[in-house]
């Protein structure tokens, strides 16, 4: 009967969404939220939020999950929003719970990652004079958000709101950050929510293509002899991924997807040469350089990517560019083909008048390259290697789990042998390579995704920095799969000092950190260990019938290597191979 009120509740307050009554500017912003269909926000309480969380208690239709850090918050909401293609949103106080964000902050908009994040702030009055708990947080996010918002009349309230989730949603999207004070949240206001499109002054998110351009890249593709797609993240925030299958199945143009662009095609196809750059595959960096037509598609051509890029792709003729942001084409490498607009568009326009390359010679070479050099490690039973442990969860998961990562080792053994199959099942720190990332957005994707199986690869080193979140998934029982690939050191680290500073070990070496096991059990997690294969099928098997979260521990060894491995200043066909190859 109580469940019945709780939602009959709910309903009711639902219906008076958009009543026009007197509210305060807490309750205006709680209002606000629903009406863009937040589903969740992640957040901490504070000083000058407290009105804000006041008026969430009175709300049953709001959902807010309390972390330990807002630094876990923000990468919540993070996860959230790359998982679902939603906006992901978050809490925080002012001054340190602001600063906090901030790194979370930059890592959404290195990615392009939709996120309306709300702080408090100091009364205006307040403002300026370096009172408790203040922080030029507008001022401090400017270089790092598409936009931020700084509320000083609690009538603009509701009309910011609305303009930053269509700023965070549209164009290239990223974070937004509105910054409201403390008085703000408690004047009050006659509530008037604003349904049309936004007018911002500066603010023409244009997504329709020249149709001329895409003529262009047409007729270069019809000439064609060794093209290669470079295909990237926004392939996957386009929502294009179908529309990218047609094209290259079309054309008869062999695909390398970046790290955030894996998943937005299909990893089992056989046009797929794998992940490019530092350790990506030989098929796919032989055939980069040695193609005669580039076609990037929503790809920003990463440093990671390119490596000495003077050397990139140096027999390219011509180089077209798929892309939202028109800053992006021309910055890195000159593009012959312009195509300015939503990936999805410009691909369904090209789609309907495609012809395929003459690429037939082209794909048997490809296709003999990945067979001579496919992804290879030399295996063993004990020490435990990582890649088994990785192909061990895709084959169990048939592909169709979510994967959030860390950075590092684990990222990139997770990116190697993970066989993605959808889009928006990685989730990871491209751009900025934020450590502390994977498993606070591992809760973020599973609160987006509940029918999902969500799992989250981590290094011993990076799990660390956001550990504390464990207490978010035994409180929700959140039934996040968590693997520590447990190798005792900052892995990638030491394998730099290993090939690059000549055997120089210097501040890699992380033992005395925690039982993993004990640390989980202490939150309330079921916590396991593997040392060799029998164990890891095991723990994982248990793992996944087990209802709620677990966390396995995969003691693994510190002198296993990501290969294959260009150093920095090589060009990306000058690869170490690893001993096995």
């Amino acid at each position: 009967m109580r469940q019945q009120e709780k939602e009959q509740s709910r309903k009711g307050w639902l219906g008076r969404l958009h009543s026009n009554d007197m509210v305060t500017g807490s309750e205006a912003l709680i209002r606000s939220l629903l009406i863009e269909g937040v589903e969740c926000v992640f957040g901490i309480p504070g000083g000058s939020v407290l009105n804000i969380y006041d008026a969430i208690h009175e709300v049953p239709a709001f959902k807010h999950v309390l972390t330990r850090h807002e630094q876990g918050a923000i990468h919540a909401a993070d996860g959230y929003a790359r998982a679902t293609g939603k906006v992901g949103v978050c809490f925080a106080t002012s001054g340190p719970g602001a600063t906090n964000l901030i790194t979370g902050i930059a890592t959404a908009n290195m990615d392009s990652v939709p996120l309306v994040v709300i702080t408090g702030n100091v009364s205006t009055e307040l403002i300026g004079t370096d009172a408790f708990h203040e922080a030029d947080i507008t001022g401090l996010t400017m270089p790092i958000t598409k936009h931020n918002f700084l509320v000083r009349d609690v009538y603009e309230l509701p009309k910011i709101i609305h303009e930053a989730f269509y700023i965070a949603s549209t164009g290239r999207k990223g974070p937004v950050l509105v910054d409201i004070p403390k008085d703000v949240t408690s004047q009050m206001m006659m509530f008037q929510y604003p349904l049309d499109v936004p007018n911002i002054r500066g603010y023409r998110p244009n997504d329709n293509p020249d149709e001329s351009q895409i003529q262009k890249l047409l007729s270069a593709i019809e000439h064609a002899q060794r093209p290669v797609i470079l295909a990237g993240g926004g392939v996957v925030y386009s929502n294009a991924s179908k529309e990218l299958l047609a094209f290259a199945e079309k054309t008869r143009i062999p695909v390398t997807t970046t790290l955030l662009g894996l998943g937005g095609f299909p990893s089992a196809h056989e046009l797929w040469m794998g992940m490019p750059g530092m350790h990506g595959t030989y098929t796919a960096n032989r055939a980069l350089q040695n193609c005669d037509l580039l076609i990037s598609i929503g790809a920003r051509f990463d440093d990671r990517v390119t490596m000495k890029l003077s050397g990139f792709a140096p027999k390219a003729r011509t180089i077209a560019h798929i892309d939202i942001d028109p800053a992006e084409v021309g910055k890195i490498v000159h593009t012959a083909i312009p195509c300015i607009g939503d990936v999805k568009s410009v691909l369904m326009l090209a789609n309907a008048h495609v012809k395929p390359a003459m690429s037939e010679e082209w794909l048997t070479e490809i296709q003999d390259n990945k067979a001579q050099f496919p992804l290879r490690y030399t295996d063993s039973d004990n020490p435990l290697k990582p890649q088994f442990v990785i192909e061990m969860i895709s084959d169990t998961t048939n592909g169709e789990a979510i994967l959030t990562t860390d950075v590092g080792q684990n990222q990139m053994w997770a990116a190697q042998f993970y066989s993605f199959k959808h889009p928006r099942s990685l989730i990871t720190s491209g751009g900025l390579g934020t450590m502390g990332f994977g498993f606070p957005s591992a809760i973020g994707a599973q609160a987006g995704n509940p029918d999902r199986l969500v799992v989250s690869i981590n290094g011993d080193g990076g799990f660390q920095m956001c550990a504390q979140e464990l207490a978010i998934c035994a409180i929700h029982n959140l039934p996040v799969k968590i693997v520590i690939l447990n190798n005792q050191v900052l892995g990638m680290i030491r394998q730099w000092q290993e090939l690059i500073y000549d055997d120089r070990f210097s501040h890699m070496d992380l033992s005395g950190s925690p039982d993993f096991v004990k640390l989980a059990e202490a939150y309330g997690v079921k916590g396991l260990r593997a040392t060799n294969k029998d164990e890891a099928r095991n723990a994982w098997r248990e793992a996944m019938d087990t209802s709620g979260p677990v966390l396995i521990d995969f003691v693994i060894s510190q002198d296993e290597n990501v290969y294959p491995m260009v150093t920095p200043g090589s060009t990306i066909d000058d690869m170490i191979m690893g001993d096995e190859q």
